[in-house]
């Protein structure tokens, strides 16, 4: 069943400055957690191991993408359809994800756990129709295929068939991608202040 208001409003184009700014937009929920101390559940046993596991598995996401898609990686960039990207679409955006619930688990504020994965699957849909927008010009069929048999976020099954975790951009994918881990020094900074 398909809402008016809700189908006029995807048909709606995206500003390319929405596209241009995610990553300040993805910011904003953690910098409020960086400032807010209102009902911290603080149990560190439980937060930062729990919230550095999530943020490694959204790390460990990125790099297993960045591998394939070399985005930053200063080779060339194709239409990539192998490692995560045979499962699903935005792993990059998946990985980011996880990576603001990590860091709003380690900032003491499980009420902001919702709010924060809202908003980034809000603002990463957003930057997501803008995207698919610009590689359906760009790549045509072949990439309108791959609208198709590939989910924007959730796959649908996990083959083992042509599972490759590793290669060769690897060790390029890790130094690119380590600097995100720079997120956590505010919050450990708050932690010893408070």
């Amino acid at each position: 069943m398909k809402i008016p208001f809700i189908s006029r409003l995807l048909e709606i184009p995206v500003p390319r400055w929405v596209y241009q700014f995610r990553t300040y937009f993805a910011s904003a929920p953690l910098f409020f957690a960086l400032f807010c101390s209102e009902y911290e559940f603080e149990v560190d046993l439980i937060n930062w191991p729990l919230g550095l596991a999530i943020i490694l598995i959204g790390l460990t996401l990125r790099i297993w993408a960045q591998q394939h898609l070399h985005y930053r990686l200063k080779v060339h960039k194709r239409f990539t359809t192998t490692g995560p990207y045979q499962f699903t679409r935005n792993p990059l955006y998946l990985g980011n994800c996880l990576i603001c619930v990590g860091v709003t688990v380690v900032s003491e504020l499980f009420w902001m756990v919702p709010l924060t994965l809202f908003w980034c699957l809000g603002l990463y849909s957003l930057v997501i129709r803008y995207e698919e927008a610009h590689l359906l010009f760009k790549y045509g069929e072949a990439y309108g295929r791959y609208l198709r048999e590939v989910p924007r976020w959730i796959p649908r099954a996990v083959s083992l068939r042509n599972f490759e975790m590793m290669n060769h951009y690897f060790i390029k994918a890790v130094w690119t991608e380590a600097p995100g881990l720079l997120i956590l020094v505010p919050f450990v900074i708050k932690e010893m202040l408070s």
